[in-house]
């Protein structure tokens, strides 16, 4: 199997933490993986996870932090690409040839663990997503029977992506099922991932009122703020939802169309700008709705650089672009920040107007709505 994985056209970059490691060992080890096999890191502690995710996580052990180490393996390998000037094969004008896996698992260990014993497996290339996710049963298997089960399913990953069999039982129980999910991706989402394009939109009319967030999940407050911007700026809103982060890697297709189904009450665009002058350039004319906490990032030197005349220069251009903001308080460290406490370039200032706090206040957040137990 993993003869035909190295013939097989495709070339991968995989990421493992926690498990499953064999899986890279079991791939170098038979001849011919230079042809697949651009990188094989293992990012095993938390730190050098959220390294190699460009930020932090969740949860370390979950087929969301796998889906998204596959989407850094993915990105990963169009960068190692480009940068040879060529690939055997593949080539960055060909991306459809590049395949990103990762893995994340929770085995036993010397500490006893409360958590159950699990392994998550994803894969993508351009236009897929996939996901495998396996609880294991507690006390059944040594740590490497249990390491053997994560290789195993890694490695059905890599098969399935690089369009290969693989015939092998799975060497779980029936109470052991593995739960699989897949998208594929429209053309559209591929060329917005690949950079082809920079932005889609989902629903109705040009928009005019933005606003952008991540939507992880969408709550109250999100609604509330939309319906008083609607309101009291008298134009129907648009949710803007941006594939790619400053530093993390970008959203995979099931991520994009679990976001998407909790926002079917509006017209989302979607976009791969995850700064305000590139969303700016995008939807040039619009007005943005914006915490002060996020204002605060605008106007803060730290995030070009430490460059205030990189970031005079941005906001120039985002004023180029006749962009505004609308400017909602955000509840920060207990308490509560407005616009006018903000320390802001007058530039920057000019651009905005503020909902008072008497007109909106709402302290929920996405984080802790997410984590919450």
């Amino acid at each position: 199997m993993i003869e035909r994985i190295h013939i097989s056209g495709r070339q991968l970059v995989i990421a493992v933490t926690g498990g499953g490691s064999q899986a890279i060992a079991d791939l170098l080890t038979v001849p011919g993986a230079s042809a697949s096999v651009l990188e094989a890191v293992v990012p095993y502690s938390l730190a050098a996870l959220q390294d190699w995710l460009g930020g932090s996580v969740d949860q370390a052990c979950s087929q969301r932090t796998a889906r998204a180490m596959a989407m850094a393996a993915f990105e990963r390998a169009r960068q190692l690409v480009a940068s040879s000037g060529h690939a055997g094969g593949a080539s960055d004008s060909d991306p459809h040839s590049l395949r990103g896996i990762g893995v994340t698992a929770s085995l036993t260990s010397t500490r006893s663990k409360h958590g159950p014993h699990r392994v998550h497996v994803g894969w993508q290339s351009a236009n897929a997503t996939v996901a495998y996710s396996v609880e294991l049963a507690k006390g059944q298997r040594t740590r490497a029977e249990e390491e053997a089960v994560a290789s195993q399913l890694a490695l059905h990953a890599v098969a399935e992506a690089c369009g290969v069999t693989d015939d092998r039982p799975a060497n779980l129980s029936p109470s052991e099922p593995i739960t699989r999910r897949e998208k594929r991706a429209p053309s559209a989402w591929t060329e917005l991932l690949l950079n082809q394009r920079d932005h889609i939109l989902v629903g109705p009319p040009p928009p005019r009122l933005i606003f952008p967030g991540a939507f992880n999940p969408l709550h109250a407050g999100h609604r509330r703020m939309a319906q008083l911007a609607a309101t009291r700026l008298g134009q129907p809103i648009t949710l803007e939802l941006s594939i790619t982060n400053v530093d993390k890697p970008p959203l995979d297709f099931l991520e994009i169309d679990d976001r998407l189904r909790q926002l079917t009450e509006f017209p989302v665009t979607l976009t791969r700008a995850p700064t305000f002058v590139e969303k700016a350039a995008i939807l040039p004319s619009s007005t943005f709705l914006v915490g002060a906490d996020t204002l605060a990032r605008i106007a803060d030197p730290a995030y070009y650089a430490e460059s205030p005349e990189r970031r005079d220069a941005a906001i120039t251009t985002i004023a180029a672009h006749r962009s505004r903001f609308l400017v909602f308080g955000r509840a920060l460290d207990d308490r509560f920040i407005t616009l006018a406490e903000l320390n802001l370039p007058a530039a920057l200032r000019a651009l905005c107007e503020e909902v008072p706090e008497t007109d909106f206040r709402d302290d929920a957040s996405s984080t802790n709505i997410r984590t919450r137990p």
